[in-house]
């Protein structure tokens, strides 16, 4: 079974003419209707992220400065980074479906789940909203996985932008690999090779910094290579996946070169090793992509691979 989570209350995160925007998601919902994707899909109902599962990834201090932000009528909380009066909320709401989608795989209810969320979160750190994202959806999830029982989790991170957030709150973490496959030198800064993790986690994180211009055949060689490799040392139970669409050759923000072909690749690859380590299981969840018609058909092929696989 394929769980895919929606809500049309992703769409009261409002930024205006910023790229990361609602029309997004109006292209995805449209592409995915159109291509009869929806239809193989089972959408639950889920709850926002409660204050205990956010407040064991992010501090007091960020999550009351969203809170008043977004009261006080919203703006921004660094220059990239748009909070508007429901944002709080929202962002609260992706960080619960991403945990639901965690628990339901975990439970065995389906083995695949795609969260089409906004706004993105692997950017946001312990104390910090930055690069769009407010909370980092994905770590909250990683971290209830633990708290659940998961021994060993990976996640998999191919947004043409290094996920400094996700691997800034695991780098000490033996039990959570960090896979990040992204543009080197980019924003954040972050993301060298040379960056493996601290402590009991060192090890556990694994960058491919890829310059501009890369061909698209290295491209998928060392994306494979690396992350075979590295889930081979992890040996996973589950995976997760922070599915940014922002390396696509046409992407006005990020880009890689790649096709929408390229995207199918890699969520194969990345299934493959789920079904080698950890019974088929997988939790996606949108990160950027900023090119709306571009932008659905990634997650088309995205969630054809996901089903098929």
């Amino acid at each position: 079974m394929m769980l895919l989570y929606t809500d049309p209350r992703f769409l009261l995160h409002e930024t205006g003419s910023h790229p990361e925007c609602a029309e997004r998601l109006h292209h995805i919902t449209r592409e995915l209707e159109t291509t009869g994707l929806v239809g193989k899909c089972t959408q639950p109902t889920w709850e926002p992220a409660g204050d205990e599962a956010i407040l064991r990834v992010h501090h007091s201090t960020l999550t009351a400065q969203l809170h008043r932000l977004a009261t006080q009528g919203g703006g921004r909380v660094d220059p990239d980074t748009v909070v508007s009066p429901q944002s709080f909320e929202i962002a609260k709401l992706a960080a619960g479906a991403v945990c639901d989608a965690t628990q339901q795989i975990l439970a065995g209810t389906a083995n695949r789940a795609l969260c089409l969320v906004r706004p993105p979160g692997h950017h946001a750190l312990a104390d910090r909203a930055m690069g769009f994202c407010l909370l980092n959806d994905i770590a909250v999830a990683a971290q209830a996985a633990l708290d659940s029982g998961v021994d060993r989790l990976l996640v998999v991170d191919w947004d043409v932008h290094h996920g400094n957030g996700t691997q800034a709150c695991f780098y000490d973490e033996p039990r959570v690999g960090f896979f990040s496959a992204h543009r080197w030198p980019f924003y954040p800064g972050t993301g060298s090779a040379e960056e493996t993790g601290t402590g009991d986690g060192l090890g556990t994180t694994r960058n491919l910094p890829v310059e501009f211009g890369t061909s698209r055949e290295t491209y998928r060689q060392e994306f494979a290579r690396e992350l075979e490799d590295f889930a081979a040392r992890i040996k996973p139970e589950l995976v997760l996946v922070s599915a940014g669409f922002d390396s696509h050759r046409l992407d006005p923000i990020g880009s890689l070169g790649l096709e929408v072909e390229d995207f199918s690749w890699l969520t194969t690859t990345v299934t493959d090793i789920a079904n080698t380590y950890a019974k088929g299981r997988v939790v996606s969840t949108l990160e950027g992509g900023y090119n709306p018609p571009v932008l659905a058909e990634c997650v088309a092929a995205h969630l054809e691979a996901l089903q098929d696989t």
